[in-house]
């Protein structure tokens, strides 16, 4: 074996043993009397010493060519450390080598390894075999390991059984596209890759299997927002004979178990809010509840006075941001600024401040006296010190700006802490939305989810206001779970099929697999996914994913590392019958 030990178990207890260690030269000192050499491995740190009082010549003279990340094995005796190092496991003790041997030169890494690196994010990219050797993003990869582990056993104890889908399928209409994979032996036809395995698990209830879950990739070519991945990972699950308040409580139940068990912390029973309360309060479906601002609906009190701005706004809301009252105007300027730029799309803002006397002023001191500044306050939740912040325009868009003003606002005031967890379901989603630009509804989650059966009589009247059997999970204001009690007979999915423009031909071309499945007993059912890189980072206490998946794409969905996506030569495409528009 080429070690005894890692690198990050030796202490007090092994001194005067022999020991055989293999890792990375972290970075060494050279002292001329005296070399000290950081061997580093995925466990830890232990300090490797050579003496040339006691250390074989050879060894000690090969000792002062290894450079950084070298990768070496070495045999010595754990001896007691005279100048002792408590911030790490091995402090205690280093070695005194009696044997060296290099196993691989190494080049100059472009980087540091270390925990702050001098590294940029695209060179860290670049090389991420060596990023992977820091800290921050080793330790990020091991806490997914022990998040999915938690995952399993607990779904397992519940007698879920894992069960893997396919990956080549059937391209399908969900929302986003579809990457597309040809087939040589079938000329002129594709698989697509799944966006989710939506179908497989309905069709795995059908089955009989009657508790599934799956920790699966997903694949989606659309274009990137921010922090999005093209290949994802789901905790995909599905439940047979089930309502939606078993699949709230079952999933309920694993999000506090991972509260818990990797974090230490216990969670009562989450709290619920409907998908209109949702935006109406906090102006997205994902409110962060860790801290306040919750919206406040001015049109009673701004409107019908002189200031046409408000009069002619569908919506005028505002949020009382605490403590801000003492902001100078350079500050309220910026934030005007922030407002305004093109990612958020508002055309100004109005500001009140709350003063300490209980008095108000405000930017629009010509249109608005003291008692309606004061309604604007209650309505808001204002104090004194507070600062009034408010838009106006249409209603959903302005409620879209405010609510991303709120989160930059807690973000700068600090209000959003990242070893805090504030989770709840957001429940009663709209069953349909409309597109203007098609000109017709679409899902909102996907064709399969199940409307509220007291609704179902709005169909043909009312679409809009149809609400689904859907329900989200929301921890500090990331969606990371999803789902629905599904359709599960044929004569619903067809209607729902037909609302949302599909002919009879294209369902029966596009799903006739499911719906004919549904003629032979398909039981109630429901499920729910939860995303699992989301999840991690946010448990890991933060917000970005890149670092906890183990080679992720840029934000043009390339792997620089390997220079993908690329062309494939001319052979290949003729095999798969493949003729490139010219440029």
């Amino acid at each position: 074996m080429y070690r005894s030990h890692n690198c990050g178990e030796l202490n007090a207890s092994h001194i005067n043993q022999e020991v055989t260690l293999a890792g990375w030269v972290q970075k060494s000192r050279d002292k001329g009397f005296m070399n000290w050499v950081d061997l580093r491995d995925r466990y830890g740190i232990t300090q490797l010493i050579f003496d040339e009082s006691r250390t074989e010549k050879s060894v000690f003279e090969l000792a002062k060519t290894l450079g950084r990340e070298f990768v070496i094995q070495v045999k010595g005796t754990v001896i007691e450390r005279e100048a002792k190092n408590n911030n790490i496991p091995t402090g205690e003790i280093e070695i005194l080598v009696s044997e060296l041997t290099i196993l691989n030169a190494a080049l100059t890494p472009p980087f540091t390894i270390e925990d702050e690196t001098d590294g940029g994010e695209d060179i860290r990219m670049k090389y991420r075999y060596l990023d992977i050797r820091r800290n921050p993003v080793k330790n990020s990869l091991l806490f997914r390991h022990k998040v999915a582990m938690e995952v399993r056993k607990y779904l397992s104890d519940l007698d879920f059984c894992e069960v893997e889908t396919p990956y080549l399928i059937k391209s399908t209409p969900e929302g986003a596209r579809d990457f597309v994979v040809p087939s040589r032996m079938n000329e002129g036809q594709f698989y697509a890759l799944p966006q989710s395995p939506q179908t497989f698990k309905q069709l795995l209830m059908v089955g009989g299997m009657d508790k599934y879950f799956q920790i699966v990739k997903c694949f989606r070519d659309e274009d990137l927002r921010a922090d999005r991945q093209p290949e994802f990972t789901q905790i995909d699950c599905e439940m047979a004979f089930v309502e939606q308040e078993d699949i709230l409580n079952v999933f309920e139940g694993l999000t506090r178990h991972l509260l818990k068990e990797l974090k230490g912390i216990e969670v009562e029973k989450f709290p619920r809010m409907t998908y209109e309360h949702a935006m109406k309060t906090y102006g997205n479906d994902k409110p962060d509840i860790r801290f306040g601002m919750e919206f406040g609906e001015l049109n009673a009190y701004a409107q019908h006075k002189e200031f046409s701005v408000f009069n002619a706004a569908e919506l005028v809301v505002g949020i009382a941001v605490p403590g801000a009252g003492n902001y100078t105007r350079k500050e309220i300027d910026a934030l005007i600024d922030w407002v305004k730029r093109p990612q958020v799309g508002a055309s100004g803002m109005v500001y009140v401040k709350c003063n300490e006397d209980g008095t108000y002023k405000s930017s629009v001191d010509k249109f608005y006296d003291q008692d309606d500044l004061t309604n604007w306050a209650k309505t808001t939740g204002a104090k004194p010190g507070d600062m009034i912040f408010v838009l106006s325009g249409p209603a959903d868009k302005t409620r879209a700006q405010l609510s991303a003003l709120r989160m930059e606002l807690a973000t700068r005031l600090g209000l959003r802490n990242p070893a805090e967890f504030a989770p709840l379901w957001v429940v009663d989603f709209p069953l349909l939305e409309f597109d203007e630009e098609s000109g017709r509804y679409h899902a909102m989650h996907h064709p399969f989810t199940s409307p509220k059966p007291e609704d179902m009589h709005l169909l043909e009247t009312n679409p809009g206001k149809v609400r689904a059997n859907a329900y989200d999970m929301v921890l500090n204001g990331n969606e990371i779970g999803g789902g629905s009690i599904r359709i599960h007979d044929k004569a619903t999915q067809q209607l729902m099929f037909k609302y949302l423009g599909f002919t009879e031909e294209e369902a029966k071309a596009q799903f006739g697999f499911l719906m004919d499945a549904f003629q032979f007993g398909a039981p109630p059912h429901g499920g729910l996914a939860f995303g699992l890189d989301r999840l991690v980072a946010i448990l890991g206490g933060q917000e970005t994913i890149r670092d906890f998946i183990a080679f992720p794409k840029n934000n043009s969905g390339r792997d620089v590392m390997i220079d993908a996506p690329s062309t494939i030569d001319d052979s290949q495409l003729n095999e798969l019958h493949i003729q490139l528009k010219s440029k």
